[in-house]
């Protein structure tokens, strides 16, 4: 039986310092690039979430052992071509969207054929944005509707592609370079700005990828086959789960945080420069460059006169994945906030589009939307006094979490179900609440 919990009263004022969980991305590349490198790698504050472990349960499957422990995780490499596995070989990604697509890249010249699944969840996505560059490789795909189970076989002559990403997705332009790696001559992508987690430790990595910006589009290029040596790194704390607590703290009154050690590269900090723009009082401190991913302080005071948003096009891939928490933010503004060109949040977890609509009017909040564009009519005086029942986020980690934010920001009682879920991304959030003062139950 799914787990539930129980909020029935609004936290109380707090002034705290936090740490929250490695970041998520980083955690997972790192993982797939420990597993690529010669000789052991060493991993420092390294999520330990479902979605993490997935990625070193998968690495596993391929022939590459690794050991973890409350302070690291380290990962003993085999180099570029050192995949040892017997044909249909099952991988499971879990929830993992992030693993289930990179993992293409790095199957690109594999001999035996790996059988992909996923979660109930993952195996409603759509795979197409990765099936196509990776055919372009010459990489044998079999799927159907081109969702999961998929199976997945290398080529033993990968191609260089010139590739165009028009959908700002990390995960697509991550999947290219890690099949480039393994691919004589030069593969070139063309992308929609997005994060830039995978470019930047290919950088500390100093192997041979050049990125420049034209017409608007990030111009990347890699020369494979090079191998590297095994690397440490720190992970940083998870801006992402970090802004579960900028905007608990921003709408509760008399509040202060302080987040430590938080990954603020510019293509994931979207959902700051949005509140900012709302009249949100965060600053970031500290900032420091770490092997070129800048980290930073998050402090956070709570604002009681936040202003709506029309939404500039150029924030949505810096924060497509905190779009929930900053619906939740307008729904207490003054004003109607406008977002468009959105509908990438449909081909999330869940639907988040169709998720926040309905999550906000069961709150009372007017709103309209549309297949690619939310507005939201924000009540300033919002206080909540009904009981809502939050029962289905298809394995939604974000979604569940809004619900608590929401019910001990606003108030109501809540009974939230499907609580599991949170492990996806954030083990210890539920903790991490009642540290501060929340009452859960």
């Amino acid at each position: 039986m799914k787990k539930i919990a129980y909020i029935n009263e609004k936290i109380k004022s707090f002034n705290s310092k936090i740490y929250v969980p490695g970041d998520k991305s980083l955690s997972i590349r790192w993982i797939l690039m420990a597993s690529q490198a010669v000789g052991t790698s060493i991993a420092y504050n390294m999520l330990q979430s479902e979605d993490a472990l997935s990625a070193l349960n998968a690495i596993k499957k391929l022939g590459i052992n690794y050991k973890i422990n409350n302070e690291n995780c380290k990962i003993y490499g085999k180099g570029l071509n050192g995949f040892s596995f017997k044909n249909n070989t099952i991988i499971n990604a879990g929830n993992s969207g992030t693993l289930a697509r990179l993992i293409f890249g790095l199957l690109i010249n594999s001999k035996n054929q790996i059988i992909l699944k996923g979660d109930q969840s993952l195996s409603k996505r759509d795979f197409s944005r990765v099936i196509k560059p990776m055919r372009m490789f010459g990489q044998n795909i079999q799927s159907k509707n081109q969702k999961l189970p998929i199976k997945i076989k290398g080529t033993y002559y990968p191609k260089p592609i010139n590739f165009k990403e028009k959908k700002g997705s990390a995960q697509v332009k991550s999947c290219i370079l890690l099949a480039a790696m393994k691919t004589p001559g030069e593969t070139i992508v063309k992308s929609v700005p997005s994060r830039d987690h995978t470019e930047k430790l290919f950088k500390y990595l100093k192997l041979p990828i050049k990125v420049s910006r034209k017409n608007k589009l990030d111009l990347i290029k890699y020369k494979g086959i090079k191998n590297f040596k095994g690397f440490n790194y720190i992970i940083p704390g998870d801006i992402s789960s970090s802004s579960f607590f900028i905007v608990l703290t921003l709408l509760t009154k008399n509040s202060k945080i302080l987040i430590k050690n938080v990954n603020v590269n510019k293509s994931r900090t979207g959902i700051i420069d949005i509140l900012k723009i709302m009249k949100a009082k965060i600053t970031l401190k500290n900032k420091k460059n770490y092997n070129g991913e800048y980290i930073a302080d998050i402090f956070v005071k709570s604002s009681n006169k936040l202003k709506s948003i029309n939404c500039p096009l150029k924030m949505n891939s810096r924060s497509i994945d905190e779009f929930l928490l900053i619906f939740l933010v307008c729904a207490t503004a003054n004003g109607v906030s406008k977002f468009n060109n959105i509908g990438e949040l449909r081909n999330k977890e869940t639907d988040r589009l169709k998720f926040a609509n309905k999550f906000l009017k069961k709150l009372g909040i007017k709103t309209k939307v549309t297949k690619n564009s939310f507005k939201i009519y924000g009540n300033p005086n919002l206080k909540l006094d009904k009981t809502y029942k939050i029962e289905k986020f298809d394995k939604d980690h974000r979604a569940c979490m809004l619900s608590f934010i929401a019910a001990l920001a606003l108030g109501g009682k809540w009974i939230i179900y499907d609580i599991d879920s949170i492990n996806t991304s954030f083990p210890n959030f539920i903790s991490l609440l009642k540290n501060l003062g929340a009452k859960i139950s």
